[in-house]
């Protein structure tokens, strides 16, 4: 624990994303927090700046996921994923199994080859077939 005269650090909330690898840049992160799809101790924020340290749990929907992290250490670099993972202690619900997710995340995550429109590399592997740019 912290001495006399010694204080808890913390982070802005920004950083603690960025260094934490829950998003690949600041930038992101605080659009992220400015729409409003973060909150800290069960309070919504849509302030970047907003100081986070050790204690302080977090509630995110990120990617169409909830997290729920617990913040160990704010951090003071972005370090390795291992490193990163050590700043907070995941308490996020498990993932729903394939057969309780939506109807629309299982047709999204589940359609079979060849059927619907091709993709790009499809369309490509089909131009290559028939002889190229021609």
């Amino acid at each position: 624990m912290t001495g006399p005269g010694e204080t808890l650090r913390k982070e802005r909330l920004d950083r603690f994303l960025f260094f934490s690898r829950a998003v690949k840049s600041r930038t992101l992160a605080q659009k992220i927090i400015e729409t409003g799809a973060i909150r800290v101790n069960s309070e919504k924020t849509a302030r970047t700046d907003h100081r986070v340290g050790a204690g302080d749990v977090l509630t995110m929907s990120i990617q169409g996921r909830i997290l729920v992290w617990r913040i160990l250490d704010p951090g003071s670099r972005r370090g390795p994923a291992s490193e990163a993972q050590g700043l907070y202690e995941d308490m996020s619900p498990p993932m729903p199994p394939k057969s309780e997710r939506s109807p629309y995340e299982t047709a999204i995550a589940e359609r079979p080859p060849g059927a619907g429109r091709p993709t790009k590399k499809e369309r490509r592997d089909t131009d290559n077939l028939r002889g190229g740019d021609q």
